[in-house]
């Protein structure tokens, strides 16, 4: 028995055996000089091997399109694009011509170094990008070589998807059904396969780094998506332990999804809000289930995140309409595309930048990009008169920011009423504090906004000065640290002497583990993912806010996270001694 652990992207825990997917690596590849001759003969086999692969990839492109939302569509849109273009196909009959290879070389050599180049990219959304390179180079190289490969549509029983990494079109064809967990080498929080997965809610731990090397096809494995774990041939203790644990997380949940229809209200009285986080629009489907009171955070980046498509006013507002369509009367906040630092639109990557997570991202990128940050507006003032939308304004460090962003959204409206386009005229509009700067401000920021919502996994990186992403010193990125408690206790405190309700959207929202506190800090509204929320709310109707207020004002004279945590674990133990 091995215990392997990585980075939980979907909750829940599954025990199957294993179905081992590797793709086909070309160590084998053939390698052999033509004659200048031969030049021709070899490149109409890349264009016969490029038709073929571009009927492929529309046929997988017409099938997200049916069974999922259009953004989905668009990474199939994306590699269309990519086997169709000039300059790359410029590229490889330049590289066939010069060097007089056969052209499956060619194909391989050139896609090689550009993922090489991508990997080592700082960037992990250049990193990500690797993939979809890899998507087209593979199948123009299995095309080119009569190389089938087996699809993971055709699983005919329940399995644990082992992979090194996993290809846009794995995820989409796969038989949801079948696959009960997914376990991978590479991946981060915000890869494809982790949102697809989130979206399918199947448990998945991606950043295993060698998974693949550790196990082999029919093996039992659990992976637990909730903390990281995945066990390699668990022996019977583990197996029984795990069994367990999941008769007891649907036994939980079952419990959780009981207390759907019931208000988020302490045993006092006192009621908040409880909302989910998404990032695509199929995850609207999990407000009813799971009793979400609106969507709080709308990623909206991971709608422009594909090649080509950032500056499609149209585009933007069918995806924003079908969210808010989907959630009928549930207020759903928007957030405006929060590019740059670890998430660059594909038409303004800077490679170059040497902390983008402090340089030109979020608001900073949008100011700086008034028609694109207007295409985005307007998209979501026209969505408004399809249900009721609210806007917010990532990464806010002071009002100037703030009074030029809500100066664009002035002009947005103007623009819509010039161009005879319905839209939201009464729209509310939030500011997110996620910077020191932002919480020291906020009462300055209060008399210019209609609520805040709290990001606290920027706050917590800002705050401390912790890369979250730096495994040396995540350790550091304690949520509970008496400077981030206080910088939350200071923003809440300044809203509500304004009169303005105020949101936490950070990961921090959907851990019981803090829920009690959170409420005795006087927080209004959590959002998180969708599956957290029954947990939360039984916490919220297991306590009464004056005792959770005690909790605070004691937790905010503690000296250090680590007297924060034993004393949190020690109030929670006493009133749910179960867990």
């Amino acid at each position: 028995m091995k215990i392997l652990t990585g980075i939980p992207v979907s909750p829940g825990i599954a025990i199957e055996q294993v179905f081992l997917y590797l793709e086909e690596d070309f160590s084998e590849l053939p390698r052999y000089s033509i004659r200048k001759n031969q030049v021709e003969a070899e490149w109409k086999r890349l264009m016969t091997a490029t038709a073929d692969a571009v009927e492929e990839v529309r046929a997988l492109y017409d099938q997200a399109s049916r069974e999922m939302s259009k953004e989905q569509a668009d990474i199939f849109g994306a590699h269309l694009m990519m086997l169709e273009d000039t300059a790359f196909q410029d590229q490889m009959k330049e590289r066939l011509q010069t060097t007089l290879q056969n052209i499956e070389w060619v194909v391989w050599s050139i896609s090689h170094e550009l993922v090489q180049k991508l990997m080592g990219a700082p960037d992990p959304y250049l990193r990500e990008r690797a993939v979809d390179i890899s998507d087209v180079s593979r199948r123009l190289l299995n095309r080119l070589l009569s190389i089938t490969r087996v699809s993971l549509a055709n699983l005919s029983q329940d399995v644990i998807l082992v992979a090194h990494d996993l290809l846009p079109s794995d995820v989409l064809v796969m038989n949801k059904n079948r696959v009960k967990g997914i376990a991978m080498d590479m991946g981060s929080r915000t890869c494809h396969t982790a949102i697809l997965a989130r979206a399918f809610e199947i448990p998945a731990v991606l950043g295993l780094s060698a998974i693949t090397k550790e196990i082999n096809d029919s093996e039992k494995l659990i992976v637990n998506g909730g903390s990281g774990e995945v066990t390699i041939n668990p022996d019977k203790a583990a197996r029984v332990q795990y069994e367990g644990a999941v008769l007891q997380y649907r036994k939980k949940e079952d419990e959780f999804l009981a207390l759907r229809d019931l208000p988020a209200e302490t045993l006092d009285g006192h009621r908040v809000i409880l909302k989910a986080n998404i990032e695509i629009p199929e995850e609207v489907e999990h407000l009813a289930r799971y009793g979400a009171e609106g969507i709080g955070l709308y990623r909206s980046e991971f709608l422009l995140l594909t090649s080509g498509q950032a500056t499609e006013e149209e585009r933007q507002y069918r995806a924003y309409r079908q969210v808010l369509e989907a959630a009928g009367n549930l207020p759903v906040t928007i957030r405006t595309v929060d590019s740059g630092g670890d998430k660059l639109l594909p038409e303004f990557q800077s490679p170059d930048e040497k902390n983008p997570l402090l340089g030109w991202r979020a608001i900073r990128f949008s100011l700086a990009r008034p028609e694109l940050f207007k295409a985005q507006l307007r998209a979501i003032l026209r969505s408004g008169v399809h249900g009721n939308v609210q806007i917010m304004f990532p990464m806010i460090s002071g009002i100037e920011e703030l009074e030029q962003a809500r100066a664009l959204l002035e002009d947005a409206k103007v623009e819509c009423r010039q161009k005879g386009q319905p839209y939201a005229e009464a729209i509310e509009v939030g500011t997110m504090i996620e910077i020191p700067s932002a919480a020291m401000t906020a009462d300055i920021l209060a008399t210019k906004s209609d609520f805040f919502s709290i990001g606290t996994n920027d706050l917590i990186q800002y705050s401390l000065a912790v890369d979250r992403g730096n495994e040396r010193v995540g350790y550091l990125a304690q949520p509970t640290h008496p400077g981030v408690l206080r910088f939350i206790k200071k923003t809440i405190d300044a809203a509500h002497k304004q009169g303005i309700p105020v949101a936490m959207c950070g990961e921090l929202a959907g851990d019981p583990a803090v829920t009690a506190l959170l409420l005795g800090l006087r927080l209004d509204e959590f959002s998180m993912t969708a599956s957290a929320i029954p947990l939360v709310k039984r916490i919220i109707r297991g306590v009464d806010l004056e005792s959770c207020r005690t909790l605070a004002a004691k937790a905010l004279e503690c000296t250090s996270y680590r007297h924060v945590i034993t004393l949190m674990e020690a109030w929670m133990a006493e009133r749910f001694p179960a867990g």
